[in-house]
């Protein structure tokens, strides 16, 4: 009894778990009302995430290192943190190109939670540290805790192991940072506020953690050269839509008629990068391919174009398509 008391009075105090004073008639709100209100409360979110913007910056940093030095970026939540964390690092091999083992995201309960709940599996503290251990985290490792309460037990006992070892740890929470009290290299915590239904962190704490994990992969790969200008190209050809994606982006990166664009993507083997270097200097693809290694994988640094192509050039080659 002892226990379950004190897990009511911490449950209490987290701004997550507060009844919403402008939902207390949810229930009885005509169907468009109702969705108004959820999406006036919807409107917060990007406001919170913005004022966490610093922390974020300082989350993309780390993880830049990590990847930049071998390590990886490892996500551990419970029930829909969990599940976003997941989601998030499986798009990352579609959209950026990078080995499903670099950005992984590890759910309470095992694969089985991502589709089933298992509630019970976010108070497991001992298998979190078994989950560490068994993704062989390392110093190099970044691991990334997520937790709208920020006191979810198995998220919690994964990030103190995950810093027994040495990897530097982030951690993102939708309550007060006046009442993070977890030993962490960067703390992200956007405010949002108590849920339209409360205690449904799935609504607007979800929404918020699925904004911040956007921006800790998206920045992150920008940094690390898989984004020219505001295009994808490391993306993989995995399917029809991305091929004729990765076409598209050739042309307008270079400013060549698509016929040529598609071409040169052949010519280099499906890899967008290396024929955007092609099309813009004329070199072979085993050049163009040289010339990017040399520079970091950058498209930019291969092609010696610091500032971009002008605004003509990526209508024209809009025009042509």
């Amino acid at each position: 009894m002892t226990k379950n008391k004190e897990l009511h009075d911490a449950l209490a105090l987290l701004l997550t778990e507060q009844r919403n004073p402008d939902s207390m008639d949810l229930d009885w709100l005509p169907t468009e009302a109702a969705l108004r209100l959820i999406n006036a409360q919807d409107k917060l979110v990007p406001l919170a995430v913005e004022r966490e913007i610093p922390y974020i910056a300082e989350a993309v940093d780390l993880i830049v290192h990590a990847l930049k030095n071998g390590g990886r970026l490892l996500y551990f939540g419970a029930g829909t943190s969990g599940r976003l964390g997941a989601v998030d690092a499986a798009e990352c091999p579609p959209t950026f190109g990078t080995d499903p083992s670099v950005v992984r995201g590890i759910i309470a309960g095992g694969s089985e939670a991502m589709f089933n709940s298992r509630e019970g599996a976010e108070d497991d503290t001992e298998q979190a540290r078994h989950d560490i251990d068994e993704q062989h985290v390392t110093a190099r490792d970044v691991v990334c805790g997520i937790a709208a309460s920020r006191r979810t037990p198995y998220v919690v006992s994964a990030v103190a192991r995950a810093r027994e070892i040495g990897a530097k740890t982030i951690y993102i929470t939708t309550n007060p940072r006046s009442e993070f009290d977890i030993e962490v290299d960067v703390a992200i915590c956007p405010e949002v506020g108590p849920e339209v239904l409360m205690g449904s962190t799935r609504m607007k704490s979800g929404t918020a953690q699925k904004l911040v994990l956007n921006m800790l992969t998206t920045a992150a790969m920008v940094k690390l050269g898989k984004v020219y200008e505001n295009m994808m190209v490391d993306l993989q050809l995995t399917n029809r839509k991305l091929v004729e994606r990765a076409k598209r982006i050739v042309a307008l990166a270079t400013g060549i008629p698509y016929e040529r664009a598609s071409l040169i993507l052949e010519q280099s083997g499906g890899h967008v990068k290396t024929a955007i270097v092609m099309a813009a200097t004329g070199v072979t693809a085993g050049e163009a391919e040289k010339r990017v290694a040399l520079t970091g994988g950058t498209v930019r640094g291969a092609i010696g174009d610091r500032a971009g192509h002008s605004p003509d050039a990526r209508g024209a080659a809009r025009r042509r398509e």
